[in-house]
């Protein structure tokens, strides 16, 4: 392996190549997996009520909401499963 500048300048280029496609590369598998699943139950009321620490709009708590994004479809169903007993108890 050399030391010249021009060669390490080279090798540097090449790991931050290989670095931004895996990094593309995750953000596509990101995306793949956010559109398989249902979609999120946000209603753009985002706002936490202090009492129950649920979403006024979308019945989710913070950590709900947060890991939406890089939750399974699985997961996401979990969730859903979740807010539908939060809100029949509401009514109740």
């Amino acid at each position: 392996m050399s030391n010249d500048p021009k060669d390490m300048g080279l090798i540097e280029g090449r790991r931050l190549m290989r670095d931004q496609m895996s990094r593309a590369e995750r953000r596509a598998e990101r995306l793949r997996l956010l559109n398989s699943g249902p979609p999120s139950p946000c209603i753009s009321v985002c706002q936490m009520d202090p009492l129950t620490g649920y979403c006024v709009g979308c019945t989710r708590t913070i950590d709900e909401i947060r890991d939406w994004i890089i939750s399974t479809p699985d997961e996401r169903n979990a969730i859903l499963a979740r807010i539908a007993e939060r809100r029949a108890r509401r009514t109740t």
